[in-house]
């Protein structure tokens, strides 16, 4: 079974969200999730969708683990795909709380992000905002005023007025904490916390030394991993966004802090590297391979035109120049399946190369890749340079025969093959069209009659 013969793979996208608004992104995040579930959507079958190949739903090579190698190693940016998987995790584990530990980290609406927004644009000092749920926990206790709940930050519902410690001074408590005790985590979550507090304090906003929210150590790190400036996996945010996003995390850890962060990561994921990613696994060989059959291709065309040129000039009878109809034909469509990136040879087994980063893995290489979707490998504070992995020397070395002849492996996933099937046919029927009026042009034209 094959799709329809008008079908178009996926056209390459180059990053052009940046200049969207929240709303145009959401926006558009939500057309693509309309249009997902009702068929094909841009070259793109349900089956491959976004959200199938996210909830697991997909089978080699077009797993969520092919899909962080290909950002990791062909994109250059697996960031996103790595918070997008933190942050569904982190939801996931939030909404599982008890309503007294979901209670000291509210909700952060839209409506507030607004207000912050505006109230922050009027003012350079960072707003302090009293919520009532947290306010009516401490009510009647030593931390209310006059009866009343104190003006308390979401984040801080402990805090009391006085001096707020600078940023050095917690450094060194938490130093002194960490070095007095000897636990590595302690000194890892100190060097997190400075990481963030230096962002909140670049951001104009105040930090504070301590907070019973939950999770707040957690998103320390996720602070000094993806959204500080010049953390080791950086996401690509404007100095609005960044700010926007901060300062609700300022107030609370519920995951709606990430709102704008996450409208920006899943934007781009669905608009630009999804569909790459789709194009990308439609070929079956490598670079070397592909090359390879685009000169077979090359090669079949050139015998038909010559074999053609030497019968018509000579003085047999016309019949005799539809033979090389045959290398027109095999000649066109090779070409047009290479062009595509496809290897009609390796077609034919619906197997495809093993991918360079796969050939030289071992049992524990296997195991660490199993990994790299797990809270271990998201918090890691490892950049996503790939630079010094021993596979890339070792590739290197290999002479390009060897390349041509990579080891194969199968494809498991059924709707990739049945768009590998639509874009065989479609190489076939093009190459019987053309080759047929090429035939026919030479069986029009009078023998030359030289020999």
């Amino acid at each position: 079974m094959v799709y329809s013969l008008t079908y178009r793979r996926p056209s390459h996208v180059s990053s052009s969200g940046d200049s969207l608004s929240g709303e145009e992104k959401q926006k558009s995040v939500n057309e693509s999730l309309s249009s997902g579930s009702s068929g094909m959507s841009h070259g793109i079958p349900e089956a491959l969708s976004f959200d199938r190949i996210m909830s697991g739903g997909t089978c080699p090579p077009c797993t969520i683990r092919d899909f962080m190698n290909y950002l990791r190693y062909i994109e250059y940016a697996p960031e996103n795909l790595q918070f997008f998987l933190w942050l569904r995790d982190y939801s996931s584990r939030f909404s599982q709380l008890s309503p007294s530990e979901a209670v000291l980290s509210p909700e952060w609406t839209q409506a507030q992000a607004e207000a912050e927004a505006a109230m922050q644009a009027s003012s350079n000092k960072p707003v302090k905002r009293v919520n009532p749920e947290v306010a009516e926990v401490f009510r009647g206790t030593d931390f209310a005023v006059d009866g009343k709940p104190k003006a308390i930050d979401n984040s801080d519902p402990f805090a009391t007025p006085g001096k707020t410690p600078s940023l050095e001074d917690k450094r060194e408590e938490m130093s002194e904490y960490g070095s007095s005790s000897g636990d590595r985590t302690v000194q890892s979550n100190s060097t997190h916390r400075s990481t963030a507090d230096q962002a909140f304090e670049d951001a104009g906003m105040k930090v504070k030394p301590f907070s019973p929210q939950p999770y707040r150590d957690e998103v320390a790190r996720i602070i000094s991993i993806y959204i500080a400036e010049g953390s080791p996996r950086q996401l690509n945010l404007s100095g609005r966004e960044r700010t926007a996003v901060l300062h609700a995390l300022q107030q609370t850890t519920h995951p709606s802090a990430f709102r704008i962060l996450a409208k920006t990561v899943e934007y781009s994921l669905r608009h630009q590297a999804h569909p790459n990613f789709v194009r990308w696994t439609i070929c079956n060989g490598n670079r070397p391979r592909v090359v390879f059959a685009r000169g077979l291709g090359i090669a079949g065309i050139l015998g038909g035109l010559i074999a053609d040129l030497i019968i018509t000039l000579s003085s047999a009878s016309r019949p005799w120049r539809v033979i090389p109809f045959i290398g027109w034909f095999i000649g066109i469509a090779t070409l047009i399946a290479a062009w595509k990136g496809m290897c009609v040879v390796l077609h034919g087994m619906h197997h495809r190369h093993v991918r360079p980063w796969e050939l030289f893995t071992d049992e524990t290489d296997e195991v660490l890749d199993e990994k790299a979707g797990s809270q271990e490998s998201l918090l890691s504070t490892s950049t996503n340079s790939f630079e010094d992995e021993p596979w890339i020397a070792r590739y290197k070395k290999r002479n390009v025969i060897r390349k041509i002849f990579d080891r194969e492996v199968w494809i498991q996933e059924p709707a990739l093959r049945q768009i590998q099937d639509t874009i065989f046919l479609q190489a076939i029927l093009g190459a019987f069209v053309l080759s047929c009026i090429c035939v026919g042009v030479f069986c029009a034209v009078p023998r030359g009659g030289f020999f």
